[in-house]
């Protein structure tokens, strides 16, 4: 299969005659990758929308909550995201500990950078005595714009490419040998990104789902959730890590315990609910 489209790769597009680059800007003696720009964008916007977020009536933090959470998010999404893929994808570089620090050569994991959210709010929650949970509901709203931004920036990179294929719009990537593959990336761009940003936006503005604390965020981690075991089935795994002994890939264990977490938050949420005061906004809360 793979020779017979080999043979006839002329057809597909190669990424080299997109002009896409991975450095949005050189100065000869300073490089601005798009990856670290997606970073940036990704936690910005998110802050920005969480700011929205929190002037509806009921909001479970305030603006110097919020003021807080975006420092130890950071924390946690580049500390999670770089030990996640250190333990889950590459133990090797354990051997040589400085090249955990190493971030500028790449290697971040979603699952990690997840946890070290989930850390920091906790932090957050606890030491403001806050509620844990609603806290996570709204976070869980502003995940969206990293996720977008970040899989466009590997799209860019021309990394994480997806399996052989034979489709139209498969792309031939340098780093990916001289076959077409699936451009992985923007598939999980379009449902990591926007159809999880248009649910949990949906959710918020047009239900009560806010005050059934979990429910966003195990909405969130549905989404997410089938949205990567999906697309493990058309990106290409990290090499060693295809299948399992179990069958799975290690992106779609990793991605098991998320959605039976998501599945119990939203099941049970309806009976969390709880009266909330109007913590922001002039509108009464029932």
């Amino acid at each position: 299969m793979i020779d017979i489209i080999l043979a006839s790769a002329v057809q597909f597009t190669r990424f080299e005659e997109l002009g896409l680059s991975a450095t949005a800007l050189d100065l000869g003696f300073f490089q601005l990758k798009w990856y670290s720009l997606a970073y940036l964008a990704g936690i910005l916007i998110g802050y920005w929308y969480l700011t929205k977020l929190i002037k509806e009536p009921g909001a479970p933090l305030a603006r110097r909550h919020a003021d807080d959470m975006i420092f130890y998010a950071t924390l946690g999404i580049i500390l999670g995201g770089r030990l996640g893929y250190v333990f889950f994808y590459k133990p090797e570089i354990l051997a040589t500990p400085l090249k955990i620090l190493q971030v500028w050569n790449g290697g971040m994991s979603l699952h990690g950078g997840v946890l070290g959210v989930v850390l920091a709010i906790w932090y957050i929650s606890k030491k403001e005595k806050l509620s844990f949970l609603r806290i996570c509901d709204y976070i869980a709203c502003v995940i969206p714009f990293g996720l977008l931004f970040g899989r466009l920036a590997n799209f860019v990179n021309g990394e994480l490419w997806g399996r052989v294929t034979d489709v139209p719009w498969a792309i031939i990537f340098p780093m990916g040998g001289e076959v077409p593959r699936h451009p992985s990336q923007l598939y999980e761009a379009g449902l990591e990104g926007l159809l999880y940003f248009v649910i949990t936006s949906l959710l918020f503005w047009k239900t009560e789902a806010r005050y059934h604390p979990g429910k966003l965020v195990g909405t969130g981690l549905l989404v997410y959730g089938l949205s990567r075991f999906t697309v493990e089935f058309f990106r290409q795994p990290d090499q060693g890590l295809e299948n399992l002994s179990w069958g799975l890939t290690m992106g779609q264990t990793l991605t098991v315990p998320m959605l039976i977490l998501g599945v119990y938050l939203v099941f049970t949420a309806k009976g969390r609910r709880v009266r909330v005061e109007p913590a922001a906004g002039d509108k009464s809360i029932a």
